[in-house]
Formats: C-alpha cells, structure tokens, sequence
C-alpha cells in the first residue's frame, strides 16, 4: 500500500497536505525531536553528571544521540530542510534539561516521562500513515517508538511520579512538547 492510500484511508482529503510533503515533515519533526532529547540530556548532564541518576541518564542520552545520527543521515538523504527552529531547540532543550535537574533527580526523570508519552503517540501516528512503500522509515520509527517507551518506563521506575509538582509539570512539559512537534513540522 502506498503512502498517499494510507494518507487518504487516515482521513487526508484531496486538497490536504501532499504525501511527499508529509514525508518531509515526518522526517523533519523527528530529526527535531530528536535533536532536542540531545540537547534535554545534556542539560541534565550538566547538573547531575556525576550522579547515580547521571549514569541512566546517560544511557537514554547515547540512544538519543543514536537517534539523532540516524534523522542526520535521513535529512541528508531525503534532502529535507531542517527545521528553521534548530537555535531555539538548542537552547531551549538545554534550558528544560538543566531547570528539571535542578529541581532534582525526580523532576528531571518527571521531564523524561512526560516528553516520552508525548513521542509514543507522535511516533505511532507516524507510523500508522507509512505504507509499504515507507516500510524502512516505518520500521525505523517503530523501533524509536520502542526505545522512548523504554526511556519512559526507566523515569517512571526513578520515581518521576514522586517529582514535587509532578501532574503541573508533566501537564506543562506535555504542552510544550506537542507546541514544539506542531512548530518544527512547518518552520
């Protein structure tokens, strides 16, 4: 099945976003995302570095890195423009990185959590639009899709639910990561 019948089965009309278009974007936002989690973990790095928390989430850190080298090569070789927002996602993930560490090592997994629920759906609608003719980019968000499943369930097992403020921040993190998905899909 093609990507412009599954598309048109998930209820894109004529007159909607192209498929090649909606390619381009899926490439673009996932490099973003991906680039950002980078940027989210190294901000927590820099505060909890040398914590036991500091180790897992160095671990999540080189999946996000492995990630992202794969959306580099994707870019490149679908000659997709990068998000125009990649300063912002700079400082900003950084920004949301170093604030949920300070907070302590809770809050910064509460981070990790609340940005993963948003990914598993993000990248689930994906993967339901990709057709056959996607099956490699398919089978490639698929295993992303586990992996930030597993990062979830790591925060969750660290006690991100016991985070002061933890449903305001989850709530707010949430927010902020569909505005940023939303965001890097266009500009």
């Amino acid at each position: 099945m093609t990507v412009r019948k599954r598309l048109t089965e998930h209820g894109i009309l004529p007159g909607d976003i192209p498929a090649g278009e909606m390619l381009e974007r899926i490439v673009r936002v996932d490099h973003a995302g991906e680039y950002g989690a980078v940027r989210i973990y190294k901000g927590q790095l820099s505060v909890l570095g040398d914590s036991p928390a500091g180790d897992v989430i160095r671990e999540m850190a080189e999946q996000e890195r492995e990630h992202l080298e794969t959306f580099d090569t994707l870019i490149g070789e679908r000659r997709v423009r990068p998000t125009a927002l990649m300063p912002v996602w700079h400082v900003a993930g950084y920004a949301l990185g170093a604030a949920t560490a300070m907070m302590g090592e809770r809050a910064a997994m509460a981070c990790t959590a609340a940005i993963e629920e948003v990914i598993d759906e993000h990248y689930a609608e994906q993967a339901a639009l990709l057709g056959d003719d996607e099956a490699e980019l398919r089978a490639t968000i698929e295993k992303f899709r586990e992996d930030e499943l597993e990062h979830r369930d790591t925060a969750l097992e660290h006690d991100a639910e016991l985070a002061p403020g933890y449903e305001f921040l989850s709530t707010a993190i949430k927010k902020g990561s569909r505005l940023a998905i939303w965001l890097s899909q266009r500009v």
